[in-house]
């Protein structure tokens, strides 16, 4: 047993020591991981950018279903029904990975209201997260550069005895008319009964057959007709009005016979009447048969009429 076995073949050493590792501490050699066979595409193809491909918090399902979105053209639906019919995943996994990519950025989901009254989810997709544009618009090619104008070749001159046409003239450019100023305010009455304010019209209707001058238009009286009104309410008759507006006016001519007549109603305004007491009926009496003639007759208690009783 204490001899040797000249037969079993040395076992061979390694010309640096400690550099081959037992096989249970060997790591995987790059001869053992992916390779890529690829083909350039020319069509049907959707650029993905690493940071999503290969995002370290996302998960797989939120990585593949952000792809697949981003594939989609404008308009596709991705609703989380519409997405578990196309997958077998759940409607429970993809509505997850929807808010993980809401999460991250790589969707926007914001509620709207359509013009029926409809509540939707408008929902955009970013291949970028935190870089925006307009989706699914094309940049705009840059325009050639014109050639460099050529200069332009002298004109041969027209001759002497050739007289141009004259140019017509332009129109000269006619000057913006003047605004019309506004009116001054008038007083309001305080119940502006339709009839009162009728009444008010026929009293500025008349002003002009007294002086030719107080003609005023239609849009004018409509402006003045509550000032009428509030004199009238007053306790003023039409004819009162009517004077007060007519009396004393200036000699030369009216120019703005309106504002004339709305500062008269403003500054001439009488006050509010006092308040009355409404006045009781007197008592009326019953009907009473007279002792003598038998006739009837309105008395507190019964007894003779005054023809008897004188």
């Amino acid at each position: 047993m204490g001899t040797k076995q000249t037969s079993a073949r040395p076992q061979a050493t390694s010309r640096k020591a400690g550099k081959n590792p037992s096989p249970r501490t060997r790591t995987a050699t790059p001869c053992g991981g992916v390779t890529h066979d690829n083909v350039r595409h020319t069509t049907r193809f959707t650029v993905i950018g690493n940071h999503l491909a290969q995002h370290a918090e996302l998960s797989l399902l939120a990585i593949g279903l952000a792809v697949h979105i981003q594939s989609l053209p404008s308009g596709a639906s991705v609703a989380i029904k519409s997405l578990a019919a196309r997958f077998p995943e759940g409607t429970t996994r993809i509505a997850a990975a929807l808010r993980e990519l809401e999460a991250h950025g790589y969707l926007r989901r914001t509620p709207e209201r359509t013009e029926d009254g409809r509540l939707v989810t408008r929902t955009v997709s970013c291949n970028r997260p935190g870089h925006t544009g307009t989706p699914d618009e094309p940049k705009p090619q840059a325009q050639p550069e014109r050639p460099a104008r050529r200069e332009d070749k002298p004109q041969p001159e027209r001759p002497a005895h050739r007289e141009d046409k004259p140019q017509p003239k332009r129109p000269a450019r006619r000057e913006d008319k003047p605004q019309r100023r506004a009116l001054p305010a008038v007083p309001q009455p305080i119940y502006p009964a339709p009839e009162m304010l009728a009444t008010a019209l026929g009293v500025l209707s008349g002003l002009r057959r007294t002086d030719p001058r107080l003609l005023i238009s239609a849009t004018d009286a409509e402006h003045l007709v509550p000032g009428v009104a509030a004199w009238l309410e007053r306790d003023l008759t039409p004819e009162a009005v009517h004077g007060a507006l007519t009396t004393g006016l200036p000699q030369e001519p009216l120019h703005r016979p309106a504002a004339l007549l709305a500062h008269r109603l403003t500054a001439q305004l009488p006050p509010l009447p006092l308040f009355r007491t409404p006045q009781t009926s007197a008592t009326r009496h019953p009907l009473q048969n007279c002792d003598t003639c038998d006739r009837a007759y309105r008395a507190p208690e019964p007894g003779t009429c005054a023809g008897c009783t004188a």
